[in-house]
């Protein structure tokens, strides 16, 4: 059921409203546009193309090497002395360097975890950019919210304004009274033009989260609605280890780190080289070599220190890993408790505190009539009533933004 933090209603016309309002945007549309739109999203998703093409490279044969040459004798042109002497020849030389069995398996296995983590921190952007999302229409919503009781009371008041200004002119009431009215209203109105401010500023971050030019219409938000936090505060540890993508994406590059250790080992041992030729000798029978080399790993000082470079790598991708978790972690014990208080507040608020306060209102509005109170109590009780309908306003949409803050941390629905 929706719910409405307003509650002093004044009728206005309602062809006017329908001719002003904006036409209305879902959560879930602006959401989808996004996904498919936000150049961040796109240029993780080159960054994870480019890097799942690195492991074919990796686990790839070098190059391999054709040389063609002569060798003269008696002078330095092509074929002088060829078969008269038999250093003269003409010759094709064919070369493959071969590293050691296991060293391109496990440059392709590093190659395959960097492009593992490169997709997981697609999630984490999408993730990001939803947040951001949520979080954006939320306050444009409040802005909306705020902005109709603004306009709902500053009418009421206008109409106060009125019966203050026929009791001055009847001599029952002071001018103060009256400018009193009129600076209230001139209060509302400064704070209509700051929320129509803040709305911009919303509607240019959607526009920029969007891909959209800049200034493009966004609409205006569903009504903001009260929904149940399903979440226990103990359950957040596992679920951000079950559903954060940024710890997928730590998990893989702490594979990758262990990868590297185990190739900075395999340089340790040697690589080979096959090297096969053919040489024309003329009249004399064609020579024919065949090569076979080893790469001998003597420089171990150079190896060792790879290996013990690497270990490094994988202790501080681990501890990153670690310190993320505790980060996520904190970032939604946070939300949750920001959640959690906002929903407490605005049923409150909703349920017992604005009911509490028009009846006051109600009561000394009716005093007033009857002259049992002065002006500026109507106007105290007026003002209070106000300000707790804008208080409920802001409670509710601070709870969906600690929302949306939550299920980005924790990478998982939480609210319905």
């Amino acid at each position: 059921m929706r719910v409405w933090c307003g509650v002093l209603i004044v009728t206005l016309a309602a062809s006017s409203a329908a001719a002003q309002e904006p036409a209305r945007v879902a959560l879930g549309d602006l959401l989808a546009e996004a996904l498919a739109a936000n150049p961040e999203i796109a240029a993780a998703e080159a960054k994870a193309a480019a890097a799942g093409e690195r492991p074919a490279q990796a686990r790839s044969l070098p190059d391999p090497m054709v040389s063609v040459g002569y060798q003269s004798s008696g002078n330095p042109l092509p074929g002088a002395g060829l078969g008269s002497v038999p250093n003269a020849n003409i010759g094709v030389m064919f070369s493959q360097s071969l590293p050691y069995p296991g060293k391109r398996a496990l440059a392709s296995v590093v190659a395959t975890r960097d492009a593992d983590a490169a997709q997981a921190g697609i999630d984490a952007v999408r993730l990001s950019v939803a947040a951001r999302v949520k979080e954006a229409y939320y306050r444009l919503a409040y802005t909306y919210a705020a902005s109709d009781v603004l306009t709902r009371n500053q009418q009421l008041l206008d109409t106060l304004l009125k019966v203050s200004e026929a009791q001055y002119a009847a001599g029952r009431a002071a001018q103060q009274d009256v400018i009193k009215a009129q600076t209230e209203l001139s209060v509302i109105a400064l704070r209509l033009q700051t929320l129509a401010g803040e709305r911009a500023t919303r509607e240019s971050d959607l526009d920029a989260l969007l891909d959209r030019a800049p200034g493009a219409p966004i609409g205006r938000p569903r009504d903001l609605e009260f929904a149940a936090l399903d979440l226990a505060a103990d359950a957040i540890p596992a679920l951000v280890d079950a559903h954060a993508p940024a710890l997928a994406r730590d998990a893989r590059l702490v594979e990758r780190s262990a990868a590297a250790v185990d190739a900075a080992r395999l340089a340790f041992k040697p690589d080979f080289g096959v090297t096969g030729g053919y040489a024309f000798m003329g009249s004399m029978p064609a020579m024919y070599e065949l090569r076979f080399e080893v790469a001998v790993p003597l420089r171990r000082e150079r190896r060792a220190a790879a290996v013990a470079e690497q270990l490094h790598n994988v202790d501080e991708a681990r501890r990153e890993a670690g310190a993320e978790r505790q980060t996520l972690i904190a970032r939604a014990n946070a939300a949750y408790q920001a959640a959690s208080t906002s929903s407490t507040l605005a049923r409150l608020y909703r349920d017992t505190v604005l009911p509490q306060a028009r009846l006051a209102y109600e009561s000394s509005l009716a005093s007033y009539q009857t002259g049992g109170v002065d002006f500026l109590s109507v106007l105290n009780s007026f003002g209070t009533v106000l300000e707790y309908e804008m208080t409920c306003a802001g409670e509710l949409a601070s709870f969906h933004v600690a929302v949306s803050r939550l299920e980005e941390a924790t990478g998982a629905t939480v609210a319905q």
